[in-house]
């Protein structure tokens, strides 16, 4: 068995992966750490929102989806998730400080996990901030689904042609210096728009001229290693339903040294059985090849 060989074959495998991957790893945080503070996001109020609904009607009709329904809207209801025809949902909460409002959507991670576990890059993130999903390139594996700490991505179970669903940001009319639908018909102001890193120093003014009114936390600043979608309440966050487990440091973070080894592992593998079976058959042909005389 030629060994140098063998070991040749492999660890030239091995470190064009562990090569490549780096200057990539490096890029992308890099990447994430400048869109921080420049990308778009939306800041939710929760003190000023007053339960109308407007912004689900308004997300309906800018993307095509059914109107909602006014029927699973009673007090007592329980909360409503998103789905595929509804891309956010107000719910009521009742809390140490009575009701609450909370507008739930996709969140919009800085580092997206639905993104990082996507084979095919279907779900986006763009320089400008939304997460998006590409239909040409998605085949329907839904990785995004069980890869999102929110739950945001759900997937048209009854269609003969399923595709993602989940909020866009309404990234197309941001490109043309448009506003989000639920932003632009929010009757109360209790959604703002704008660059994540300008809608930080608006909570964090609101929350400190008005310490009484708002608990001492934005959501969104950390969880999940931040988000787009930022949030101020006067409840602790539990009570309106929000997650309050999530670490702050990202999914795709988390799990960066494991999705490294992946093409690693799918790269030196095969070149470790190539080198095998190189090896073994310069070892069979030494065998069947005639001893020379001496």
């Amino acid at each position: 068995m030629d060994r140098r060989f063998f070991f040749k074959v492999v660890g030239a495998a091995a470190g064009t992966t562990l090569v490549g991957a780096a200057p990539r790893d490096a890029e992308a945080a890099a990447t994430a750490s400048r869109s921080a503070d420049d990308a778009y996001g939306v800041l939710v109020d929760l003190t000023r929102c007053v339960g109308c609904r407007t912004c689900e009607v308004a997300c309906a009709s800018a993307n095509g989806l059914p109107a909602p329904s006014e029927a699973d809207d009673k007090p007592g209801a329980p909360p409503r998730a998103t789905n595929d025809t509804q891309w956010t949902v107000v719910n009521r909460h009742d809390t140490s400080k009575g009701e609450v409002y909370a507008k739930s959507q996709c969140m919009h991670c800085i580092e997206p996990a639905c993104a990082a576990g996507c084979l095919t890059k279907a779900l986006f993130k763009t320089q400008e901030g939304p997460v998006v999903w590409r239909a040409d390139k998605c085949m329907g594996c839904r990785f995004c689904m069980v890869s999102c700490p929110f739950d945001a991505p759900k997937f048209e179970y009854n269609s003969w042609n399923p595709k993602i669903q989940k909020c866009q940001m309404c990234w197309e009319r941001a490109k043309a210096n448009g506003l989000p639908a639920c932003v632009e018909n929010c009757p109360n102001e209790a959604l703002t728009f704008g660059k994540r890193g300008e809608l930080l120093e608006i909570a964090r003014q609101r929350i400190y001229q008005n310490p009484g009114q708002y608990v001492s936390h934005i959501y969104g600043e950390h969880e999940a290693g931040g988000t787009a979608v930022l949030y101020i309440s006067p409840v602790d966050f539990a009570e309106v339903g929000f997650r309050t487990d999530l670490d702050t440091t990202s999914y795709p973070e988390t799990t960066r040294d494991f999705l490294t080894a992946v093409p690693l592992i799918l790269t030196a593998f095969p070149a470790f059985l190539m080198g095998l079976r190189q090896a073994t058959g310069r070892s069979a042909e030494a065998q069947d090849a005639p001893h020379s005389e001496a």
